[in-house]
């Protein structure tokens, strides 16, 4: 492909989006695998204008490249491509965030994995939360976990102001309405001996800040919020600040939980 001609979605061929015979990708593809940043977050540099292709400012989300012979940038950065993927599994402590850049210039979790590879934090915890958080420069993979539609569990161990009564529960359990819409169902279960004030809360959804927002919600307040599993892995015996690669089956077992037909089988099974 000549140098300064993009060509996008509208323009290509049935053939061309089935294969790729000419090995094109999509530009925000190449860039979520790159490790730059997750494919949501890729898609919004574009929409802002904030990503070029040989000089060319690009804002059309259906773009495709040549990833042998474009040249992509962010914000004048240059866009290579990864030879590796790398998965890892980080217990985050409370007072960082999983943001790559903050304006308030606080602790980030990037500052915990120092990696000469560029890596990001799949999904989210909030500065006051702790626990398991998986980063990535696995796009494809980043986004599947990510979206709605793959069901993705979280597993979080909560400690709240006053004991939990069997009303608060039962409005945990069928859904609660947080910022005018129903949350989904949880999971909920008392830890013991904690006199009612410590939870197990199992979701699927990833809104922001979701958990404190569903108990403040029903008039509770968060004292401790840790993740201790996400999509099958748990934290385990890591300690907090500290991180590991995920090994070969963790990996295949994220892929097989993300894929169609997995999910397929799932819901026959339900």
């Amino acid at each position: 492909m000549k140098r300064g001609k993009i060509p996008v979605e509208k323009k290509q061929t049935n053939e061309l989006q089935s294969g790729d015979p000419q090995g094109l990708i999509r530009l925000n593809k190449f860039i979520a695998n790159s490790g730059f940043a997750a494919r949501r977050k890729v898609d919004e540099l574009i929409e802002t204008g904030r990503v070029t292709v040989n000089r060319k400012t690009i804002t059309e989300l259906g773009t495709k490249i040549d990833p042998e012979n474009d040249i992509v940038k962010i914000d004048g950065e240059a866009v290579k491509s990864q030879s590796k993927n790398i998965y890892i599994l980080l217990n985050k402590p409370k007072g960082y965030i999983t943001t790559t850049a903050d304006e308030l210039n606080r602790p980030k979790v990037m500052d915990l994995v120092k990696l000469k590879d560029r890596v990001y934090p799949v999904g989210r915890l909030d500065y006051e939360s702790e626990g398991l958080l998986l980063l990535t420069n696995d796009g494809d993979l980043a986004n599947k976990l990510m979206h709605p539609k793959h069901n993705v569990l979280k597993t979080y161990q909560v400690k709240v102001n006053n004991p939990v009564d069997e009303i608060k529960l039962h409005k945990l359990r069928t859904g609660v309405k947080v910022e005018g819409k129903l949350t989904g169902p949880a999971n909920v279960k008392v830890v013991p001996e904690t006199g009612k004030h410590e939870l197990i809360i199992i979701i699927h959804e990833g809104r922001n800040r979701q958990i404190r927002k569903m108990l403040e919600a029903i008039g509770l307040f968060v004292r401790k919020l840790k993740r201790v599993e996400y999509a099958g892995l748990k934290i385990e015996d890591l300690r907090s600040g500290s991180w590991r690669y995920l090994d070969a089956a963790e990996v295949a077992s994220l892929k097989k939980l993300t894929s169609q037909e997995s999910n397929h089988k799932r819901d026959k099974k339900a």
